[in-house]
């Protein structure tokens, strides 16, 4: 897995499931006990840092809540409610028509926009990112930096205050990323 996939693998998992979710445990642990530092390919220890020093995992839940979860949440995850016209089924179909296995939740939420560009990284040829570059131009960019500068506004732990920035600085890494493949 290259560091492309991990930024989208680690980002989009904190997004897309609960902080309670035992699946999240190895990930949480890494954060606390700050060994996600070194395997992190940005430069972004003092946000890292941010993360470590506030994982309580009951506040982290509750702003969770808070922030991303009912018809009442603070800042909505999904692409539909921050881009006019946006439909789910859009990113469905661009999903499916990949190959992607998408479940029952939104295809067009946050989280699982990120766990796609991992996966459509982790699938793609050496030197295949037309879909990757369709999936930040036009269903990620449009709308993700209203919506994380919502998550900083809204959040009540430094957990998600610090979640926003760092999300924002590696998803412009990897559309640079992507810009400069495409043009070479």
């Amino acid at each position: 897995m290259n560091e492309f996939s991990i930024l989208c693998r680690v980002l989009g998992s904190l997004y897309y499931r609960q902080p309670q979710d035992p699946l999240l445990v190895p990930l949480f642990t890494l954060i606390r006990e700050g060994k996600l530092a070194a395997s992190w390919p940005l430069e972004q220890e003092a946000l890292l840092s941010r993360l470590q020093k506030n994982c309580d995992m009951a506040q982290l839940a509750a702003d969770y809540n808070a922030l991303f979860v009912g018809d009442e949440c603070a800042v909505s995850p999904l692409r539909s409610a921050w881009v006019e016209g946006a439909t789910e089924a859009d990113v469905r179909a661009f999903l499916s028509a990949r190959g992607m296995p998408l479940a029952e939740t939104p295809a067009d939420h946050i989280g699982t926009l990120l766990l796609a560009a991992s996966w459509l990284e982790d699938q793609a040829s050496d030197d295949e990112s037309e879909a990757l570059v369709t999936l930040f131009a036009d269903y990620l960019l449009p709308w993700c930096d209203a919506f994380l500068g919502k998550v900083e506004a809204h959040a009540a732990t430094p957990f998600w205050r610090a979640m926003a920035p760092l999300t924002r600085e590696a998803i412009g890494a990897m559309w640079d990323e992507l810009e400069e493949d495409a043009e070479a």
